[in-house]
C-alpha cells in the first residue's frame, strides 16, 4: 500500500487558524482513508509530541508526527497552505505540512520510508516542486519519488561541468581541513534525526571539513567505523535523547545541542567544534562514559539544574533497592508478625524449611523475608552516594561512591553523608578522568587508577573532616522531628509539612528530600519507637495524592476542563496514584504548573496532617495501597488519602474553571521578571 495518496493531500486550503486545527484535519483524513482508526488519539500522540518540541522548520516546513496505537498502516498526510500557519519555526509560518503517522510497533523498513520524506525536505528541488504542484496526483507523485515508492522520470542530459572545489573557510586544523563526526537523534527519531543528518552534512560540504554523520533513528543506526571517530578532531552531538554507546567517542572535544539547532544552525555548530578541536580546556566526552546520560545532557545545564539531575539519578538507582526490600520487610511482618525484627537473623541461621522454628513456618519465612528486605535497605546510602558519583563522572565514579555510602553508614552521617560522600567521589573521579594520561596507562585509568584514588580521597575527606558533623546533624535532626511526631500539635505541624514537600515538585529534589528522610529512618521504628512509622506513613499518603487527585478531576469531575492528552494521562494517574508514584502527576504539572501544584499541596498538607493526627504508621517504604496490611490503621490511611485527594481535585477544578489563563501568564510574566536581576 502507498503511503500517501490523492485523497490524503490538501491543497491551498486554510485547514484553521492555527497548528492544533491542522493536525486535526490531517488526522482526520489520516482516518477517513481507514488508515487509523481514532482521530482523537492520533491528533493526541501527535500534539503531545508537538508539545515537547515545536516541529516547525526553517523553509517554510512542519512536520508534525508521532508513533500512536491508532494508526494501522505507516502513513503520510500533506497540506499546502494559504495563508501558512505558525508551528514554530524561526523564519515564521510554515505552508508545507507533513503529517507523519507511524504505528506504535512499526517495522524498520516502514521507518525508513518516512525518514526518507525527512531527508528530502532538506532538498530545495523537493520543497520547490511542492509548492508548484497544480494537482494532489503531482504531490503524492513527488512525494513517492522521494521516499522510493516511484521510479523516477529520467533526466534530460546536462552539460558536465566540474564541482567547483570546496573553498577554505578557515575550519583547519593542524593546516588541513578538520576532521569531524557528529551523532543526530531525536525522541521519536523518524524527522528530526535525518534531517538535522543532512542538514550538518550539507554544512560541512559547504565548508569544507571533513564530516561524517551517524543518525541514531528508530530504524535503527549504522555505527560509525571506530578509526574515523578516532581520527576526528572533534565531535557534535545534536540530540535530544541519550547517544547509543557513547563511550566509543571518549576524550573527544565535544559540542552539544538539541537536535532542532543541527536542522537550524549546522554551519555555527561546525564552527563550535573545531574551535573546541584547537581549545585544550574544551569540554570532552567522558573518558569511559557508558550510560552517558548526565554527559550527554548536563554540560549545558546551569549548576543548579546539573545539582538536581545529578541528585535525582542517585535517588532513581536507589529506589529499586528501597521499594524491593521495603516490601519484603513489609512481607516478612506479615508472616511473622510485628516482632519479627526481634531475633530474624538468628532464626534463619539456626533454622530450615525442615528445621522449623517454635513460631513455625510463618515465622521462618517471615524473618526470611525480613532479613532479605532489610540487607536491600542496607544498601540505601551506598546506592545513593554510588549513583551520584556516576552521574557525575560516569563508570569509574561507582566504586568510590559507594564506598563513601559506606564510610557515610559507619560514620552514622545517614543519607546527608552519603549525598556528600556521592558529589565528593563522583567530581574526584571526574577530575582524575581528566588527567592527561599516556597510552600504556590509559586501560588501568577507569579500572585501577580512578577507583583506588576517588575513594581514598572522598572517604578520607568523611571519615577525618565531614562525618563527625553531619552525624551531628543527623542526630539533632531525626531527634527534633522525633519530639515534633510526639507531641500533638507539633506532629500535625510536622505532617504538614511533609505533606507539602511530597506534593511540590512531584518526584523531584524536595519530594526526594522528604521520602529520603523517611526512609533512612523506618529501620528505627518499632512499637516502643514509633516515630519513624508515622512520618514514613504521613509521607506516602501523601505522595499518593497529586495523581489520584488528577485522575478524579480529568476522569470524574471535569472532563472538558482537561484535553484529551491529560484525560488519557488521568486514567493512567490512578494506578501511577494509588502505587505511591507522585510523578504520574506531572504531565499536569507541566501543563498547567500554577494552578496544579498550589492544589496538589494543599491536598498534600490535609493527608499529612490527617496522618498525624490519626496515629497512622507504615511500616512499608513504597507500595501505596498494596502494602495495607503493612499500615496500621488501615482506615486512617483511606480516610486521609481521600481527604487530600478530593480537596486536590475540587482546587484544580475551581482554579481552571475561575482563574484564567491571561491572569497565570500575568503571574509566570511577575515571576519571571522577579527572577531576572536589574
Amino acid at each position: 500500500m502507498s503511503t500517501i495518496t490523492p485523497e490524503l493531500v490538501s491543497l491551498d486550503d486554510a485547514l484553521g487558524g492555527d497548528k492544533a486545527a491542522v493536525i486535526k484535519a490531517l488526522a482526520a483524513r489520516v482516518v477517513a482513508q481507514g488508515r487509523a482508526t481514532d482521530a482523537d488519539a492520533l491528533y493526541a500522540d501527535a500534539w503531545a509530541r508537538e508539545q515537547k518540541d515545536e516541529t516547525g522548520l526553517p523553509g517554510g516546513i512542519a512536520i508534525p508526527h508521532a508513533k500512536s496505537g491508532a494508526v494501522t498502516e505507516p502513513t503520510l498526510a500533506f497540506a499546502r497552505l494559504q495563508p501558512g500557519v505558525d508551528f514554530g519555526a524561526p523564519d515564521g509560518p510554515a505552508d508545507l505540512v507533513f503529517l507523519i503517522a507511524a504505528p506504535e510497533g512499526a517495522a524498520e523498513a516502514h521507518l525508513a520510508v518516512l525518514s526518507k520524506l525527512a531527508r528530502s525536505l532538506m532538498q530545495d528541488d523537493f520543497t520547490s516542486g511542492l509548492r508548484a504542484a497544480q494537482t494532489r496526483g503531482d504531490v503524492v507523485s513527488i512525494v513517492r519519488q522521494a521516499i522510493g515508492e516511484e521510479e523516477a522520470a529520467p533526466a534530460a542530459p546536462a552539460a558536465t561541468a566540474s564541482a567547483p572545489a570546496a573553498v577554505s573557510s578557515g575550519l583547519d586544523v593542524d593546516g588541513r581541513p578538520a576532521r569531524l563526526v557528529a551523532v543526530t537523534s531525536c525522541a521519536t527519531g523518524i524527522a528530526h534525526t535525518f534531517m538535522a543528518a543532512d542538514a550538518l552534512t550539507a554544512a560541512g560540504k559547504k565548508t569544507g571539513v571533513d564530516l561524517t554523520v551517524e543518525p541514531q533513528g528508530s530504524s535503527g543506526y549504522q555505527a560509525l567505523p571506530q578509526h574515523i571517530i578516532d581520527s576526528a578532531d572533534a565531535v557534535i552531538f545534536a540530540t535530544d535523547v541519550d547517544v547509543r554507546e557513547l563511550q566509543r567517542f571518549a576524550g573527544k572535544p565535544v559540542v552539544r545541542s538539541g537536535v532542532k539547532r543541527g536542522i537550524e544552525e549546522p554551519t555555527e555548530l561546525i564552527e563550535e567544534a573545531v574551535a573546541a578541536a584547537k581549545n585544550p580546556a574544551a569540554t570532552r566526552v567522558s573518558g569511559t562514559a557508558g550510560a552517558g546520560s548526565s554527559a550527554t545532557s548536563t554540560e549545558s545545564l546551569s549548576w543548579g539544574a546539573r545539582i538536581q539531575r545529578i541528585l535525582l539519578t542517585g535517588v532513581s538507582y536507589m529506589i529499586p533497592f528501597v521499594a524491593g526490600g521495603g516490601l519484603l520487610i513489609a512481607l516478612g511482618f506479615l508472616l511473622g508478625g510485628y516482632n519479627v525484627t526481634a531475633d530474624a537473623a538468628t532464626v534463619i541461621t539456626q533454622n530450615a524449611l525442615w528445621n522449623l522454628p517454635a513460631g513455625g513456618l510463618g515465622q521462618y519465612l517471615g524473618s526470611v523475608a525480613f532479613m532479605i528486605g532489610a540487607t536491600s535497605m542496607g544498601f540505601l546510602v551506598s546506592a545513593l552516594a554510588g549513583y551520584i558519583a556516576f552521574a557525575i563522572a560516569d563508570r569509574p565514579g561507582i566504586a568510590p561512591g559507594f564506598v563513601a555510602g559506606a564510610v557515610a553508614v559507619l560514620m552514622n552521617a545517614g543519607f546527608i553523608g552519603g549525598i556528600v560522600g556521592g558529589l565528593l567521589a563522583g567530581v574526584t573521579a571526574w577530575w582524575i578522568s581528566s588527567w592527561p594520561a599516556p597510552r600504556w596507562l590509559r586501560g588501568l585509568m577507569p579500572v585501577v587508577i580512578i577507583p583506588l584514588l576517588a575513594s581514598i580521597v572522598a572517604s578520607g575527606l568523611m571519615i577525618l573532616f565531614l562525618g563527625r558533623p553531619i552525624a551531628t546533624l543527623m542526630t539533632w535532626l531525626t531527634d527534633w522531628l522525633t519530639a515534633l511526631s510526639e507531641s500533638g500539635v507539633g506532629a500535625i505541624a510536622l505532617g504538614i509539612v511533609l505533606g507539602v514537600m511530597m506534593c511540590f515538585d512531584l518526584g523531584g529534589p524536595i519530594n526526594k528530600v522528604a521520602y529520603s528522610f523517611a526512609v533512612a529512618g523506618l529501620a528505627a521504628g518499632s512499637a516502643d519507637n514509633p516515630a519513624p512509622l508515622l512520618i514514613m506513613a504521613a509521607v506516602m499518603c501523601s505522595g499518593m495524592v497529586p495523581p489520584l487527585a488528577m485522575a478524579l478531576a480529568s476522569t470524574v469531575l471535569a472532563r472538558n476542563l482537561f484535553t484529551p492528552v491529560e484525560r488519557e494521562n488521568g486514567k493512567a494517574a490512578w494506578l501511577l496514584g494509588a502505587s505511591f508514584i507522585s510523578e504520574g502527576a506531572i504531565p499536569f504539572a507541566a501543563a498547567d504548573p500554577l494552578r496544579v501544584l498550589p492544589a496538589s499541596m494543599v491536598g498534600g498538607a490535609v493527608t499529612g496532617a490527617l496522618c498525624m493526627a490519626l496515629g497512622v504508621q507504615s511500616y512499608a517504604p513504597h507500595g501505596g495501597i498494596f502494602v495495607l496490611f503493612a499500615i496500621q490503621p488501615i482506615w486512617g490511611f483511606l480516610v486521609a488519602l481521600a481527604a487530600g485527594t478530593v480537596v486536590t481535585a475540587f482546587l484544580v477544578v475551581a482554579f481552571k474553571r475561575f482563574i484564567a489563563p491571561k491572569e497565570l501568564e500575568a503571574a509566570e510574566a511577575d515571576l519571571t521578571a522577579a527572577a531576572v536581576p536589574a
